[in-house]
């Protein structure tokens, strides 16, 4: 196989040289150009990543850290954002931090050192100054689901609080007062918004918080079984419970059916996300809209519009979440 270098010495240029004309560089003489050319064709090169990026100081890769590889949350992402890349020619280099902050520092040198153009970074262990470090090393990255004021032109976020605060919202506009909890692990930002917007529903209406009605789960749905089977050792009776994602919904739908309870007509369910199974439980999910895949590729717009393109169109930072009516939810007649 040809290399860029007998390229160069074919061609009786320099190796910049040879890199100028793959990447199209209008400084080369169409002479010099027309030479180089004739040299790929009788050596019959192809151009390989590492000579394109010689001229443009460019690898045309973009790093992507998630917390987990698995999961419809995470793959809608990944793949949302992988075919913006790919339209432009760039491409993805994925790695997982799985929620922890060690691992998650790790990833983000790790991409660092694989001369990632730049990072699209979904964190959740790491602290805000970590990333505002981060920016003062002059490292181009974009942060989905996470609002840090001091970078706040860095940063893809969904209003947490607002979704919680709308999943409980209509719990309650449909009549039901005793709401069970599954919140996720509350030292993640969006599970503790969700839950502080899940309070601030019950407060507009009046209605006490019931400390051995929340549940601190694990955003899996084994954490939202194990939650329903805690939840009915209290005795406490509910009417609905409100689920922190889709995930442990699913699970707690589970649970509900196993312990013989018919949903909704004895106890109605809400999620949080929208994952595209949500619409294929049964009954169907009743859940708050979170554009994980739209936002994944807004990302991605950030970065080519950053590093890539002069062209200018508006980016999207912040996102309102969307409730989703079902048939998991059935209205309480008192």
């Amino acid at each position: 196989m040809a290399t860029i270098y007998q390229v160069s010495e074919l061609a009786g240029v320099s190796l910049a040289t040879v890199s100028r004309v793959i990447n199209d560089n209008a400084i080369v003489s169409e002479k010099t150009k027309a030479k180089v050319l004739a040299a790929m064709k009788t050596l019959d090169y192809r151009p390989n990543s590492v000579a394109q990026s010689l001229a443009s100081n460019r690898s045309n890769s973009v790093g992507i850290l998630v917390s987990e590889l698995h999961g419809a949350f995470y793959g809608s992402m990944m793949s949302d954002i992988e075919l913006a890349l790919r339209e432009f020619g760039k491409h993805a280099i994925i790695t997982a931090g799985h929620s922890d902050e060690k691992s998650e520092k790790e990833g983000v040198e790790f991409l660092i050192s694989r001369s990632c153009d730049a990072l699209i970074l979904h964190l959740e262990a790491v602290s805000d100054q970590y990333l505002i470090d981060l920016k003062k090393r002059n490292v181009p990255f974009v942060t989905v689901n996470r609002y840090i004021p001091e970078i706040a032109e860095n940063c893809i976020f969904l209003d947490n609080e607002l979704g919680g605060y709308i999943a409980t919202h209509y719990l309650l506009q449909q009549g039901h007062r005793d709401i069970a909890y599954i919140a996720g692990p509350l030292w993640k930002t969006d599970a503790k918004q969700r839950f502080n917007g899940h309070k601030k529903a019950l407060k507009e209406f009046d209605v006490s918080f019931n400390q051995r009605l929340m549940y601190e789960g694990n955003f899996q749905e084994e954490g939202g079984q194990k939650a329903i089977q805690t939840l009915l050792e209290t005795g406490i009776a509910f009417s609905a419970v409100a689920c922190a994602n889709d995930e442990m919904a699913a699970g707690a739908m589970s649970a509900l059916r196993e312990k013989g309870h018919n949903i909704p007509d004895d106890i109605s369910v809400m999620g949080f996300d929208n994952l595209v199974f949500s619409r294929f439980t049964f009954p169907k999910l009743s859940t708050v809209n979170y554009p994980i895949a739209l936002m994944g590729k807004t990302a991605a717009n950030w970065v080519l519009n950053n590093l890539y393109t002069d062209r200018e169109s508006h980016i999207q930072h912040i996102f309102k979440p969307e409730l989703v009516v079902r048939d998991s939810v059935k209205k309480f007649n008192q």
